[in-house]
Formats: structure tokens, sequence, C-alpha cells
């Protein structure tokens, strides 16, 4: 089914992990997609040849999203090059695990310059295009995704950086979703749980992410299939009445939380 059959959508950090599920699902769905990196460029050209291999368009767009130039030229690029936008998915983010008695100062700054601000970036850029192009017909004049995590919601140790800065963001989108109802501009955001990346390799070996996922009410990890589809939701006309929600995508990881042996309280 072709839910985003004609539409535009950009993915940042959509070379790997939730931004390449996010950007094939898309693709699979029938939209052109922007595949934004940061430096994994082979990673990249491996989604683009998966997107054409869909029959979608690609463009392939390298930019920091911390940086506010390169995104800005990122959003020039991809309207240069489609003509139109119609979807934005606010993905990178970046985080270094330490406690906070021992955080480095430039962790802590580069970790919200990505997620925190990074997502400003986009998300200000995209809502301003979409202004410009105006409403077509009586559907949404563009959607914007915000890829936030439970860290918003869960006070996760070693991760406090990167915990406050999705924390803000999902109220950014909030704030968004009040301030565009005039044009119809939907924005939502996506609270990921334990999701099977590259990055968790970062922290965990194969065997910790065995265990963990038995633990787990699904007994598996999220994929990026799992986000990707969630996304292709939000994004399609099924969702034109849908927005300033969160939708969590977590295997029942929140609501699955409880005292040792199961105990109330």
């Amino acid at each position: 089914m072709q839910q985003l059959q004609g539409k535009v959508a950009l993915v940042t950090g959509a070379s790997r992990g939730i931004g390449r599920g996010i950007a094939e699902a898309f693709a699979a769905a029938g939209a052109d997609v922007v595949v934004n990196y940061r430096s994994h460029a082979d990673e990249a050209q491996a989604v683009a040849e998966t997107i054409t291999g869909l029959g979608s368009r690609v463009l392939v767009r390298q930019a920091d999203v911390a940086d506010r130039g390169a995104v800005r030229g990122m959003f020039d690029a991809a309207i240069d090059h489609f003509g139109h936008l119609d979807i934005a998915v606010a993905n990178a983010a970046h985080s270094i695990r330490e406690p906070v008695i021992e955080a480095k100062w430039e962790n802590i700054l580069r970790t919200v310059e990505v997620t925190q601000f990074g997502v400003f970036h986009t998300c200000q850029f995209a809502a301003q295009q979409m202004v410009k192009q105006g409403l077509r017909g009586n559907r949404s004049a563009g959607k914007i995704i915000v890829i936030s995590s439970i860290h918003q919601e869960l006070a996760f140790p070693l991760s406090a950086g990167y915990n406050m800065a999705k924390a803000a963001v999902n109220h950014l989108v909030r704030t968004m979703a009040a301030e565009l109802t005039p044009y119809h501009i939907n924005v939502n955001v996506i609270n990921p749980g334990w999701i099977d990346t590259p990055g968790e390799r970062a922290y965990f070996t194969e065997e910790d992410i065995r265990r963990g996922a038995q633990i787990l009410p699904w007994k598996r990890l999220g994929t990026i299939e799992d986000i990707g589809q969630g996304a292709v939701y939000l994004a399609s006309d099924a969702a034109d009445y849908v927005t300033g929600t969160t939708l969590r995508i977590d295997g029942g990881f929140m609501v699955g939380l409880g005292l040792p042996g199961g105990a109330g309280s």
C-alpha cells in the first residue's frame, strides 16, 4: 500500500539505525527521500540504493545537524531537487554515557547541540517551508516527526545530557503542534524503547543484548522496521487528525515496569 505516494520526506541521521529504518519504510510506502548523514557515507549510499530499488527517488546530503548553516543548506538542496517537502523527520542524535559528576562539558555540549538544537533547526526549517507551501486540498500541509526516546520519561543513569535533551524536544513538539495548527501542519513525536541498532554495540555485547531482550515484555528488542512503520503512519493521511501526540513504540517496556517479583505498591 503506497500511503506516501507523491510525497517528499527528509530524514536526518538516515544512514543507519532508526533513521535508516524510517527512510526505507517511507520509500516502500511510495515517498521520495532525502537521506541525511554526517559521517557514514558508505552506509548512506547503501540506503540510497535500497530506496531506488524500491522505485523511489533519493537525494543524499551530508550535514551535521548541529551546524545550523549546514541544515539550512540541506533544506535548500532538497527543495531545489524535489520542488517541495511534505514530511520531515528529526532523528539524528548523539550520546556519550558518563556519570554527571564525571561528565566532560564538551561531551554534554555536543550531545545537546545534536540531540536538542539539531532537532530545533530541522523542525524550524521544515515548518517554514511547509507554511510557505500552504495547504493543498483539505489534507495536512505537512508532517513533522521527532524521534525522541523513553529516556524522556525515565531518568536512565549515565545519560544526563541525552535525557535532558530528549525531554526538551518532546516539549518542543507540543509547542510547535500548538503554534502550527492554523497552518494544518502535524507535529508528533515517537518515543522508541530499546531498539536493536548499531549504536547499541558501543555499550553492549551481543550476549548482553540477547539477555536483555529476555527481560522485556515482548522478549525481543525493537527493530528499526518497528519504528519505520510507526513513522509511516504519522506521516500518512491516516494521521491527519493527530498532532501534538507521543507515540511510544517500546514493546511494553514502560507498562511492564514493576517491583521485583511483580509485587504491587
